[in-house]
């Protein structure tokens, strides 16, 4: 796929889960549960430990599933993250080189901004969308607030985002928004009915 048909796969549902665990092992799990759960798309946090296998792992069992990196920190990291099978890359930061990384081997960027200014500079830099981070410290009416000036900025909350609110942040205008512990916590069974209710509150939000 092209990175303009990755990032439409990958916002599709509204929602991709974020996996950051203790071992590849256990991000392996929790990767599964949110597939299983009926997510299309996952991204594995580089600061789980063997996060690069856990990647390779899941993107060679779950064939039809978008498995993304995150935490991607410069451009040795985003490289990694491709070869190890990333379709997609995240950062909680703006790094230039990780967009012209990601951009050099047809995989899409998301870094992470927290302003307007980082938002322009980074669709200046070329950013495929928005990593709003962390969403805890916002509201979506600031989101809404600064879409009135940049209505162009494809924003991803990240960080904090709930279930309850999840609805509210697309409302605003999010094109997404990527979710961990709030859907990965408690298990496999709790996964799967959280991810079953948010795909249902978000089948409603405009």
């Amino acid at each position: 796929m092209y990175r303009w048909e990755i990032v439409r796969a990958v916002t599709a549902q509204r929602v991709f889960g974020i996996v950051r665990s203790g071992s590849a092992k256990e991000a392996v799990a929790a990767a599964g549960a949110v597939l299983d759960a009926g997510l299309h798309a996952v991204e594995v946090a580089l600061t789980t430990p063997g996060a690069l296998t856990a990647i390779a792992h899941v993107r060679e069992t779950r064939t039809g599933a978008l498995v993304g990196a995150g935490t991607v920190l410069d451009a040795a990291a985003a490289r990694a993250a491709v070869e190890a099978g990333a379709r997609f890359l995240v950062s909680p930061s703006l790094h230039p080189e990780v967009i012209r990384t990601g951009h050099r081997y047809g995989v899409p960027v998301f870094p992470g901004v927290a302003t307007p200014t980082e938002m322009v500079r980074a669709l200046e830099e070329g950013a495929d969308a928005l990593k709003l981070f962390p969403a805890s410290a916002l509201r979506p009416s600031w989101l809404a607030g600064v879409r009135s000036a940049l209505p162009q900025a494809p924003v991803i909350p990240t960080g904090g985002v709930t279930i309850e609110d999840a609805p509210e942040w697309i409302a605003a205008g999010a094109v997404a928004c990527g979710m961990g512990a709030a859907l990965t916590s408690q298990g496999a069974t709790a996964a799967g009915e959280r991810v079953a209710a948010l795909l249902e509150r978000l089948a409603g939000a405009r």
